[in-house]
């Protein structure tokens, strides 16, 4: 096993004393990280057969790549950029890397996928190209190559930020459709910028006079004395892997390490002793941990359970009481304090079922602080965007024509709109949409909580703190007000002045937006200076002060987003999905899961739905390509494909299968034809006898049984219908192969959709000219019509295992199980399906074939 440490979220606002390890787990059956650093197959040769969920399925792959000896520092490379190492991410599977998921093939994917990124972090500002790697990867795998590649700059894991080499990528005029962005904080200005370079016509509507969102770098100076001071998010918390950190080596930049070293003052002044510290801070740590026992005996019932009820629980009858008594209580306060830093809210309000679910995709390495501010990242990724501020929305409308976006009095039209706004004003209801957004959202952006953190920021003449550390932090007498000035930060390094910012956290941070600035910055004076004159250290008068109010901010409403009461990780999925059949999408903070209440979450879902919005206006023009060109015989459409069936490349037992011999490529289409069917005895009638004329009979007794018969058809590749015919034990093991193991979808012949347009209409052309083998007078009457572009179309997205159709298309709604091949019996997993007699097109009436959108610790907000 490989491990690294990464620090837990319940650490964020202090030093990293204790640590989490993530571990990377071999590839199972195929394949396990050797001593070397390399992949090496389970079997010491190449095999005929892969061993996949315990089944053995051959023609999968013959053997594990070998590409350079570092597999395992590139494997720990892409675990930064949250890929796991032993399979794919589902959306991966979405987009379909592999034609099969699981086995060998896989394995020399995530191999190859590893490399492309390690190849580009070596050099950032470069634009990394596929041809950079035709001599490491065999030629065998060139798919694979395509396919990583492809996917990887579609989704903004290489090739993204603000180099001149990747500026340089964006087209001066664009060609795509046009896309309104609502919003130009990071997610907004990430979008912004991918989507340009894809080619799409942008315009971002920022309600502020300025990008950046929760991102603000503030400039303060008097009496020639001046600092940059992040009044928003400031500390890219961990630095492996941080998307941000990849945008600040653009821009020439070295982070600063923020140090450990941060001492506790009690509320007289006077440090608090290192060794209680430790004291009150392990059995602070003991109680969370009993806290997160505790939710695993409960259950699901733990959601409805708050992480403060769990802590007042078992802090009273907790073995060593002491620890958390007396004068000690202080410090137990300043921890839950902290803890309410790094939620952006209260621990009565934090669900204990989930409040710490992000843990586990926590990027490790070190705090760190941006020289000159965060600020400089923002406007970097501004730079020649579209942006037109002061450009408050009121209005997102949505439908099959296309988004009309209102701001004041004008109205901004589009393609597709992404709405970036922070959680707090979708809560508020600031912006209407029409149609109404679905329940199922509406009701998770009530379940989420979104929490406050406010700061004081002070200019002052000169450093008279310690020099040897960043941070330190105050404890309060009142339970109440633990979070009032409770953490100071020490920006000196690297603001260009003598700037220190208090932090106000919890109950503390709300109390705080009605307190008048005068009275902020005289309590925290007071506060810095019962600790050091007492040293004899003299605190002088700030030079300028800026107290923030994020909470009334109409743009925000807020800091960052939490999992309260009530609330899951799924919430943040279901925020984060698209609505109106791929008009309108969502990214920020809180619409993922694994980086919330960070800059570089907020970064991060800018470029996925950059990709999901590229992809459905790439289904779109699909569709709309078809309907410009619709068959305009149904009945041809069925003669057609069934005169190509009387001639199949490939056909064994129940299955057939046609396609273009003109493309060699395996991943290339191919249309498979299951036959579902229960003949009759000859002589099952017993009545049969009486009839003069038995050949008669026989011939309408075998005209009806063949009525009777269903076939269901699908799309899948060349090379996965090869692999089907290798399948051993029958049709029944065929199908399972199919359905389970390919994870494919069987339909109706009009449910087909426009992929497999295409496919027929190659097909035919390819055969036109010569005979079919058995073919009879009539059957060559329907032509399909297609423009020539359409034969380059190409399947985009996997379909991930069966999955129910929403409409019967007159076709008759059954079940199919593997036992059902061959006698006609139907069960309850749900497909589409047809007799063979009923008539139909080929037209796009089911929409399971179009390239969908499937929507299923960098830098804090802090």
């Amino acid at each position: 096993m490989v491990s690294f440490s990464a620090p837990k979220k319940r650490r964020r606002g202090r030093s990293q004393r204790s640590a989490s390890s993530f571990h990377i787990l071999p590839v199972p059956n195929v394949g396990v990280f050797s001593g070397n650093g390399n992949f090496v197959s389970a079997s010491a040769s190449a095999s005929s057969s892969v061993e996949v969920n315990g089944s053995n399925y051959p023609g999968i792959g013959d053997e594990i790549i070998t590409i350079n000896k570092e597999a395992t520092t590139e494997a720990l490379l892409a675990l930064t950029a949250g890929f796991p190492a032993d399979s794919l991410t589902e959306e991966e599977i979405d987009f379909g890397v592999v034609p099969v998921v699981g086995g060998i093939e896989q394995v020399n994917y995530i191999l190859i996928r590893n490399h492309i990124i390690s190849k580009w972090r070596e050099n950032v500002t470069s634009w990394v190209t596929k041809e950079m790697f035709l001599d490491s990867i065999p030629k065998h795998c060139s798919s694979l190559l395509d396919s990583a590649y492809n996917y990887l700059v579609t989704h903004g894991y290489i090739n993204f930020g603000i180099a001149q080499a990747i500026k340089d990528k964006i087209p001066a005029q664009s060609s795509k459709s046009s896309v309104v962005i609502v919003g130009a904080g990071l997610a907004g200005l990430a979008a912004a910028r991918q989507l340009m370079r894809f080619g799409f016509k942008v315009t971002v509507l920022e309600g502020r006079k300025r990008p950046g969102g929760r991102v603000y770098t503030k400039k303060m100076e008097g009496n020639r004395v001046g600092a940059a001071a992040d009044l928003g998010g400031s500390v890219l918390t961990g630095t492996l892997g941080n998307p941000l950190g990849i945008i600040a080596r653009q821009l020439g930049c070295s982070l600063y390490k923020v140090r450990d070293k941060c001492p506790l003052y009690r509320v007289d002044g006077k440090p608090v002793d290192p060794d209680v510290d430790m004291k009150v801070e392990v059995a602070f740590n003991q109680l969370l941990d009993k806290a997160s026992k505790l939710r695993q005996l409960m259950g699901d019932v733990s959601m409805d359970v708050s992480l403060g009820a769990a802590l007042e629980t078992f802090r009273p009858v907790y073995g060593d009481a002491d620890a958390v008594a007396g004068e000690e209580m202080g410090l137990f306060n300043w921890h839950l304090a902290n803890l309410e830093y790094a939620n952006a809210g209260l621990v009565s309000k934090l669900s204990l079922a989930f409040w710490d679910q992000d843990d586990p995709y926590d990027m490790g390495g070190d705090h760190c602080f941006l020289p000159g501010g965060n600020g400089r990242l923002v406007h970097a990724l501004a730079e020649n965007v579209p942006i037109l501020y002061e450009k408050t929305v009121q209005t997102i409308r949505y439908g099959a024509d296309g988004v009309k976006v209102t701001a004041g009095n004008q109205v901004y039209e589009g393609d597709m709109v992404l709405c970036t706004v922070p959680l707090g004003v979708l809560k508020n209801g600031s912006i209407k949409f029409v149609p109404e957004l679905p329940q199922r959202k509406l009701d998770c952006i009530k379940r989420l909580g979104f929490g406050l953190l406010n700061k004081v920021a002070m200019l002052f003449p000169y450093v008279f703190w310690s020099t040897d550390l960043d941070t330190f932090g105050h404890l309060t007498e009142d339970p109440n007000y633990r979070g009032e000035f409770f953490l100071f930060y020490s920006y000196a390094p690297v603001a260009g002045g003598a700037l220190l910012i208090a932090l106000v956290a919890g109950e503390a941070a709300h109390k705080f937006e009605t307190m008048p600035p005068t009275d902020a910055v005289t309590r925290v004076l007071q506060i810095l200076r019962g600790m050091y004159e007492p040293q004899g250290i003299t605190v002088p008068d700030p030079i300028q002060t800026v107290c923030t109010r994020w909470g009334g901010d109409p743009f925000s409403l807020g800091s960052y987003s939490n999992v309260a009461v009530g609330a899951s990780g799924d919430d943040y999925d279901i925020l984060a999905e698209s609505v109106g059949d791929g008009r309108l999408f969502f990214a920020g903070e809180a619409t993922t899961r694994r980086y919330p209440a960070t800059m570089h979450g907020a970064f991060v879902t800018g470029l996925r739905e950059a990709a999901n919005m590229a992809q459905a206006a790439k289904a779109r023009g699909i569709r709309k390509r078809i309907d410009r060109n619709p068959s305009k015989n149904p009945h041809s459409c069925a003669t057609l494909l069934a005169d190509l069936f009387r001639d199949p490349n490939l056909e064994f037992g129940g299955f057939s299968i046609i396609y273009s011999k003109r493309n060699p490529d395996p991943k290339s289409p191919a249309i498979l034809r299951v036959t579902l069917s229960e003949p009759r005895k000859r002589n099952e009638d017993p009545k049969a006898d009486q009839y003069s004329n038995k050949i008669l009979f026989q011939q309408l007794q075998s005209h009806f049984n063949q009525q009777q018969q269903i076939q269901v058809y699908t799309l899948i590749t060349r090379q996965q219908a090869l692999d089907l015919r290798e399948v051993r034990g029958g049709d029944e093991k065929r199908l399972y192969y199919l359905c389970e193991t390919l994870g494919v979808k069987l339909v109706g012949r009009k449910g087909l959709g426009p992929g497999a347009d295409s496919v027929i209409a190659s097909i035919k052309a390819e055969r036109t000219g010569r005979k079919p083998t058995s073919t009879s007078p009539g059957t060559k009457s329907g032509i399909l019509k297609s423009k020539s572009g359409a034969l380059k179309r190409k399947l985009i997205r996997r379909i991930k295992g069966p999955m129910p159709l929403n409409q019967s298309n007159n076709g008759v709604s059954e079940t199919i199980k593997p036992e059902s091949l061959g006698n006609g019996k139907a069960s309850e997993q749900a497909t589409i399906v047809e007799p063979i007699g009923s008539s139909g097109g080929m037209q796009e009436e089911n929409k399971w074939l179009s390239t969908g959108v499937a929507s299923s610790s960098g830098g804090s907000l802090h």
